[in-house]
């Protein structure tokens, strides 16, 4: 009998250990899925302001802008 008492006591810890794991995963999935909705009302707000996030940033990358991309098109002159 003695030897059974160890037994149940590791696995009622290792149960516990279990049931901690399994609410911990769903906290973060429950935050992650405030954090996708918060982000999802706020472009929502945006769009209705008419800001168009795609039209307006372009995406960054590593790569060096070719000449055609970083070439500025000449200021019309004015008269002054």
């Amino acid at each position: 009998m003695p030897d059974e008492k160890p037994t149940d006591a590791v696995e009622k810890f290792l149960l516990e250990q279990k049931a901690v794991e399994d609410r911990k995963q769903a906290l973060i999935d429950d935050l992650l899925q405030q954090r996708a909705d918060a982000i999802k009302a706020f472009d929502e707000k945006l769009a209705k302001l008419g800001h168009n996030a795609s039209a307006s940033k372009r995406k960054r990358s590593h790569h060096k802008l070719s000449a055609q991309d970083t070439a500025v098109p000449p200021k019309a002159k004015t008269k002054g």
